[in-house]
């Protein structure tokens, strides 16, 4: 019985949390350029009209819609990732040797410094 390694894909992955934080932050700040701008139309654009009402209702209400946008959660970083535990097969055993055997077999492994005056 064969198995075959799965890796994750990284499209499943969650963003980066930096990369989340970066974005929110970025989200805010446009948000209150709109509404900075809104209140700039609102006292500098006359005669008055109805069109000033829409400009101060932005000017009033976008602070709180950029902070529920700023302390939103992505959807992506709620998405699960896939398990990036991989399933692994034993190697198979040669019938030279022991199945039981009481001691394990070790491989050591020593690397050698580079030679300085090569």
């Amino acid at each position: 019985m064969k198995h075959t390694r799965h890796a994750p894909a990284v499209t499943s992955l969650p963003q980066a949390p930096q990369d989340e934080a970066t974005a929110r932050v970025r989200r805010y700040w446009i948000t209150m350029g709109i509404r900075m701008a809104c209140f700039a139309l609102t006292v500098l654009i006359t005669p008055y009209g109805w069109y000033t009402w829409v400009f101060a209702a932005g000017a009033a209400i976008l602070p709180y819609i950029a902070v529920v946008f700023a302390n939103a959660v992505s959807p992506t970083a709620t998405a699960g990732a896939e398990s990036p535990t991989q399933q692994l097969t034993a190697p198979e055993t040669s019938d030279d040797a022991p199945v039981d055997s009481p001691e394990p077999m070790i491989i050591l492994t020593q690397e050698r410094p580079k030679d300085s005056d090569a």
